[in-house]
């Protein structure tokens, strides 16, 4: 499957619930420290209900970490600043979705260093973003379509 990763993660619901959302589509959360929480916080528990032995999540110091254990053939850095379309990309398998914490987005180095991969969600003019949770959903489902939808009923 393709890994969801979460930057410097900062709000604990809305980490729950892509706990939620690992365990129905079969795909990989992955958590880059600082985390603006603690695992343990209830609200993490309680938006990922009891979904979390289902969905085991992967913690790792950095992103280099992430990116020396995992070796994704691909990263898809999410961003605003992007000028590409989600829809401009096939997402192969192992690949990372990478999303940057809810209150500053993706640092400028780490869009750059995949500037040919970096994509976007359209929105309407003057909009600032969407909500984390339901832009890694929206981007979660796209990948998973292309997958054919494995290993889904």
């Amino acid at each position: 499957m393709i890994d969801i990763v979460l930057y410097q993660p900062e709000i604990p619901q809305n980490t729950g619930n892509l706990i939620r959302l690992a365990a129905n589509t079969g795909f990989q959360l992955c958590l880059i420290h600082p985390l603006g929480f603690f695992m343990d916080d209830q609200r993490l528990q309680r938006a990922g209900l009891d979904y979390h032995e289902y969905a085991p999540v992967l913690d790792f110091e950095d992103l280099e970490d992430y990116l020396a254990q995992r070796k994704p053939p691909a990263v898809y850095p999410v961003s605003t600043k992007a000028s590409t379309c989600y829809t401009e990309h096939k997402f192969a398998k192992g690949s990372a979705l990478l999303f940057g914490p809810e209150s500053r987005g993706l640092p400028d180095d780490v869009r750059e260093r995949w500037s040919d991969t970096t994509i976007r969600l359209p929105m309407r003019e003057n909009s600032r973003s969407l909500n984390l949770a339901n832009a890694v959903a929206a981007l979660t489902y796209e990948a998973w379509r292309q997958q054919g939808f494995e290993g889904g009923l």
